[in-house]
């Protein structure tokens, strides 16, 4: 029996490549000394990903950028056949050159997915040749700078885009996004002052975080994923408190098959903004799980925004909601109390919801009568965990008093009260 026969050499190369592809790539070169039917193996890869440990690290910067240029290059330079995927992660080559040279070498390699993640630094300034590459699927940059020329008309195979840090002129993304007509997937990060109008009617996931002074839902019917992080300015303010409209609507009036919403900090205070009166709610029938971080149970708006997602989403399954109120305010009488009495929602039944987690809670009082509605209104819940906020040292014993004391329209609900040490 031959025990030196070469198996792995005789594989399909497809299976070969999928091995080769699971290693570093500075490792794939290497196989290249294994024998003459390997030398040249690595040089079909059709995934490629660099990275800082493509090279040996030192603390000289200038020879670590430089080793890591002429390794890519000679790469790239040796490379036969298709690049369907190109990803570059570094902290060493910010606005190199060589990264333009790489670029406009991709472009006539048909590439489908690009991914630049380039650290600290001066910004990279995409060069032309980026908007030329037609075949595009995905597309992540991280620290660079777009200016689509004139002649762009968009990016039609595109299905994921992902901008982080990224400069580009207000109306120039507005266009990028609606100039993708197959965009699933849509992230844009760290964004300052972006007033934004999406229109995108394939789009099915949504990240957005940043300092948005306004936000715009106009063609997204298939959205099934939401999460947004909103910061706050002196300007970001001042620019909400000016708006008419009202941003519910605006964001949330044209998702009919929302199915998970995750809200960070000052999203339903943006939402709250404007006047709601005639405007008629949709009902969410696809949405399962909410997630509202930081919501502010002493103001009326805000709390009709949760009490407005909760009522018109009868399939929801998960309630998250973190709070953020002034503790002393727990104790005063809050305005507008006997809203719960004239609109009690008697026929809203939530009646699939199982899990409800509440975390820094105040106990003031509109808090504390949304756990209350929350409990009578779910026939089917399971778990209620309450965490009380850490500025809550006081009034905690009374606060447990009251939500034993709290009608529930589920015989198994259990109500789990974490008490965490300040």
């Amino acid at each position: 029996m031959d025990f030196e026969q070469d198996l792995i050499s005789d594989l399909p190369q497809s299976i070969i490549e999928t091995i080769l592809t699971k290693l570093p790539i500075k490792d794939a070169v290497r196989t290249s000394i294994l024998s003459s039917k390997w030398r040249y193996k690595w040089a079909t890869l059709t995934q490629l990903a660099f990275d800082d440990k493509c090279v040996t690290l030192c603390n000289d910067r200038a020879i670590v950028e430089n080793n890591l240029a002429n390794f890519i290059t000679r790469f790239l330079f040796l490379h036969d056949g298709p690049i369907h995927k190109f990803s570059l992660s570094t902290s060493y080559l910010q606005s190199s050159y060589d990264i333009v040279q790489w670029l406009l070498f991709l472009s006539r390699k048909d590439i489908k997915e690009l991914v630049l993640e380039l650290g600290e630094g001066e910004w990279f300034r995409a060069p032309s040749c980026l908007f030329s590459c037609k075949k595009l699927t995905r597309l992540e940059l991280v620290r660079c700078e777009l200016d689509p020329p004139p002649c762009f008309k968009g990016f039609f195979c595109l299905k994921y885009l992902n901008l982080q840090q990224v400069l580009i002129p207000p109306d120039d993304i507005e266009c990028l996004i609606a100039s993708c007509p197959l965009l699933e997937s849509l992230t844009l990060s760290y964004f300052d002052s972006l007033e934004l109008t999406v229109s995108a009617p394939n789009l099915k996931h949504l990240i957005l975080e940043g300092e948005f002074k306004d936000i715009c839902l106009v063609n997204t019917p298939l959205l099934v994923f939401i999460s947004v992080a909103m910061y706050m300015t002196d300007d970001i303010a001042e620019h909400f408190e000016q708006s008419s409209s009202y941003n519910f609507n605006k964001f949330l009036g044209g998702v009919p098959q929302l199915e998970r919403l995750v809200g960070h900090i000052y999203f339903t205070k943006y939402l709250s903004i404007g006047n709601h009166e005639g405007c008629i709610p949709i009902t969410y029938y696809q949405l399962k799980f909410v997630e509202l971080y930081q919501v502010s149970f002493d103001d009326m708006k805000e709390v009709l925004v949760v009490l407005q997602l909760i009522v018109n989403s009868p399939n929801l399954q998960e309630l998250q909601i973190s709070g953020f109120s002034n503790a002393s305010a727990a104790i005063q009488e809050a305005p507008d109390l006997d809203f719960w009495e004239k609109r009690c929602f008697i026929d809203c039944t939530l009646s699939r919801l199982k899990t409800i987690k509440m975390t820094d809670v105040s106990g003031v009082q509109h808090e504390m009568k949304l756990i209350k509605f929350l409990l009578e209104h779910s026939p089917s819940l399971e778990t209620m965990s309450i965490t009380p906020s850490l500025y809550l040292t006081e009034g905690r014993l009374n606060m447990l008093i009251d939500l034993v004391s709290f009608r529930r329209a589920s015989t198994q609900a259990s109500i789990i009260f974490i008490h965490e040490q300040v």
